[in-house]
């Protein structure tokens, strides 16, 4: 017969101590019919185990088991055996959860992880022996899992283990934390082939090889409004100021249409460009799609009406740009033609003898302590020494040295003057240079140009910047890109050229637009050097940040001041900006008239928005400025309290504006007919009108 198969019941929990007919947990190999023999006497004695050691053990691991690799004895303990019995002893064992190691002869269970396969010493007096064979009348050395006590343990593995279930953990966590933050949806793919595929901390992304084509195709397709994507490149002339330019301009960026402009105000250069590829009596704008010209403002409205313009734009704009297309405008190059005409001064020559041969030093006069000056005597010897001249052409020479603005008296009381009494120095060692951000390291030595020349060209450049980096309604610049854009750093060039310009040659009626349109450009440099005004200390901005001007400085509130408002005092202030003997006095208005307040930009948000004036049309242009102010929120008529809420720029200068009822009858020459009405209201049916002042907004104009 075949062996028999060991099962284990569970007793029943209300007959624990009932004797049960179970087998021995291993058959021999001999007949069933063959009894089991009872266990030797002289066996030697299990280790004593005790009822806590067992708990203790079942707590640890819940298996109570001889060592990996050595059968369970056949009998239990002597002395449980003949408490209990064999049977019960052993079903007892079972319901405490013990695990019942199979016979030698079945497969034994595997060593846990992380524990080393030790070889066993020889049997222990009291532990069991093992039936294994033996070599040379040796005992074989047996393979166990080491114990607690005598394991030895690998340490990699238990931290491989530890940090794989800490990393399985942590990925838990952070999946259901992302699954609270955003709706989970599944992955798909989109309609452009890709897939994203989230595993925890690694996002894998799927493109398809028909959504690479697509793409390929669309590329060669080259143009699409929507998304704005073009291979070659649309670009076009234009100057500052042209209405038909602003149209294009307006179009372009509307159908989000990338474009390059070339502005024939900022790169004069470009001019001979246009007339060989357009006609020499082809106007601003002309447009082309690569190389190829596409025409003005009319050709494009027709081609847009038709369709064709997008045809077009595919057909020639989507292959890439070649070599023979207008060029971008490179930053760094200068205007080479205007660097051609521009020629040294006449007494260039003079001046840098002089810069060696003076002695330059520091003066004690009136109690101050002036640097790097030299007297009227030193100089006029210097040029007789150099010139071989009688003293008289040598102090002529040193007029026309103060004159062109080489040097200047050092507390600028007078052109020039022979003696060791009156002390002079070159611009350029002036102590207050760092302040002058026309001004780097040295003058401008080139032959001065007009004032109003170089005021018609910054002129040109800057309204070249708005329609570049401002909003439409010029209330919101782009600083960041105005620093970077070419426009600005010739700009920056430019205004060097007004180091020693000739201002008392600057006819009277184009002093107001040049100052004017000096003070806002101003505004705009010193956003960009010294950062916006602050509410509190506002003197870096207005009154630090400064231009050498004609060998004068110049700051926003010395413009403001001293030359728009005829030479009025600051608010909270007491004295004026120019004293009596100030040779700026000359360029100063005559009346002070209280519309430039609102022609003035400080780049803040309740000032007025930045603006450019020309010559001819600066007084309409004035009135059409402030009408504008007041229409978007320079002043509030509130009808039931009869309060007027006007901008605190006319509490500041009210000196200019006179007082509050002639103030509020000034006003309704500049207020649209519906607050012109409410105005009239309150100041004919003779009640009391109250003028509250709103606070101003410093925040800047971006």
């Amino acid at each position: 017969m075949g062996e028999e198969t060991l099962v284990a019941m569970p007793l029943a929990p209300h007959h624990h101590h009932a004797r049960l007919d179970a087998l021995p947990h291993h058959v021999s190999p001999a007949p069933q019919t063959q009894a089991p023999e009872p266990p030797p006497p002289q066996q030697a004695p299990e280790p004593e185990t005790t009822v806590a050691d067992e708990e203790e053990e079942r707590d640890r691991g819940g298996v109570v088991e001889p060592p990996a690799g050595v059968p369970r004895p056949e009998t239990p303990p002597p002395a449980l055996a003949a408490e209990v019995g064999e049977d019960v002893y052993y079903a007892r064992r079972m319901l405490q959860g013990a695990v019942l190691r199979p016979p030698p002869h079945l497969p034994q269970p595997e060593a846990p992880p992380g524990l080393a396969r030790a070889l066993s010493a020889p049997a222990h007096p009291h532990g069991y022996a093992e039936e294994a064979e033996e070599a040379g009348g040796k005992q074989k050395p047996v393979d166990r899992s080491a114990s607690a006590n005598s394991a030895i343990v690998d340490v990699a593995s238990i931290g491989r283990f530890l940090r794989d279930r800490r990393d399985v953990l942590s990925s838990a966590f952070t999946r259901r934390i992302s699954s609270l933050k955003e709706p989970s949806a599944p992955a798909a793919a989109d309609t452009y082939g890709v897939q994203e595929i989230h595993l925890p901390n690694v996002k894998v992304t799927v493109r398809l090889k028909d959504a690479i084509a697509a793409d390929a195709a669309e590329d060669d397709a080259g143009y699409s409004f929507s998304g704005g994507h073009i291979k070659g490149r649309v670009s076009f002339f234009s100057r500052s100021g042209c209405r038909d330019c602003a149209a294009v301009r307006a179009f372009f960026r509307q159908s989000g249409l990338p474009y390059v402009e070339i502005n024939l105000d900022v790169f004069p250069e470009r001019e001979a460009e246009l007339a060989a590829r357009a006609g020499a009596a082809a106007r601003v704008p002309q447009i082309f799609l690569n190389e190829k010209l596409l025409g003005g403002l009319v050709v494009l409205n027709s081609l847009r009406n038709s369709g064709e313009f997008e045809r077009r734009v595919r057909d020639l704009a989507g292959r890439r740009c070649p070599d023979s297309a207008p060029r971008v405008p490179v930053y760094g190059f200068d205007d080479e033609a205007g660097g051609k005409d521009e020629g040294e001064d006449a007494v260039v020559a003079i001046v840098r003898v002089l810069r060696h041969r003076l002695p330059i030093q520091d003066r004690f006069v009136r109690v101050k302590l002036v640097k790097n000056c030299f007297s009227g005597a030193d100089l006029v010897d210097a040029i007789v020494n150099h010139l071989e001249c009688g003293r008289n052409k040598a102090v002529e020479i040193g007029k026309e040295l103060a004159r062109k603005h080489f040097i200047h008296h050092v507390f600028r009381e007078n052109d020039f003057e022979d003696g060791s009494q009156n002390l002079y120095r070159f611009l350029e060692h002036d102590p207050a240079v760092p302040k002058y951000y026309n001004f780097r390291g040295s003058t401008n030595d080139g032959e001065p140009k007009p004032a109003a020349a170089v005021g018609h060209r910054m002129t040109k450049i800057m309204l070249a910047i708005l329609e570049a980096y401002a909003s439409d309604d010029r209330r919101h610049l782009d600083y960041s890109r105005i620093a970077a854009s070419e426009e600005f750093r010739r700009y920056a060039n430019l205004v060097q050229e007004l180091q020693r310009a000739d201002m008392t040659a600057l006819p009277a009626e184009e002093r107001l637009p040049f100052f004017l349109n000096l003070h806002n450009a101003m505004a705009i440099h010193a956003v960009i050097r010294v950062g916006q005004p602050g509410a509190v200390d506002r003197r870096p901005f207005f009154s630090d940040f400064q231009y050498i001007v004609g060998g004068h400085p110049y700051s926003l509130a010395a413009i403001r001041n001293g030359i728009l408002r005829a030479n009025r005092r600051q608010p909270y202030t007491l004295a004026k900006p120019f004293g009596s003997n100030d040779r700026r006095l000359e360029l100063a208005q005559r009346r002070a008239n209280p519309l430039v307040h609102f022609a003035l930009c400080d780049a803040t948000r309740s000032s007025p928005i930045v603006r450019f004036y020309t010559t001819q049309g600066v007084e309409p242009e004035l009135r059409h400025a402030a009408r504008e102010f007041f229409l978007h929120g320079g002043v509030k008529i509130d009808l039931e309290s009869r309060t007027v809420h006007l901008t605190r720029i006319i509490k500041w200068y009210t000196a200019d504006f006179g007082q509050d009822r002639d103030i509020l009858r000034w006003l309704l020459n500049y207020l649209d007919p519906t607050k012109a009405g409410l105005l009239t209201h309150l100041l004919n049916d003779g009640g009391p009108i109250s003028i509250s002042y709103m606070n101003y907004d410093w925040s800047l104009n971006v």
